[in-house]
């Protein structure tokens, strides 16, 4: 009788191990498309946002209207290696990073 309750325990744990081993291999799985589609829906557009901001810095010249994230409106007066120089109002020029303007005005 003993040797029959130690048998199906044997057995019992076999099937479970074997359960949880296919479990494992479906949670990968899971886990890959998980990432695949964060990765779809969050890295990719950021990307791309990231490739567009770079590319219209490399193509701002001198009389372009630009907006900083500071909210300030001014014309480029001049182009420099890192940074611009904009003219925010009647003799009134800053000079401000490049990453810091985040659009160009388009003319009216």
């Amino acid at each position: 009788m003993e040797n029959h309750i130690i048998q199906t325990l044997n057995t019992s744990l076999i099937a479970q191990g074997q359960t949880s081993g296919q479990g494992m291999g479906s949670m990968l799985i899971f886990y890959l498309l998980l990432f695949a589609g964060l990765w779809f829906l969050l890295l990719a557009p950021q990307k791309k946002r990231q490739k567009e901001h770079q590319k219209m810095l490399t193509e701002l010249k001198t009389g372009d209207t630009v907006l900083t994230n500071g909210g300030i409106y001014g014309e480029i007066t001049n182009v420099k290696a890192d940074r611009f120089v904009i003219k925010i109002a009647e003799n009134t020029k800053v000079e401000v990073s490049k990453g810091s303007v985040q659009t160009v005005v388009p003319r009216s």
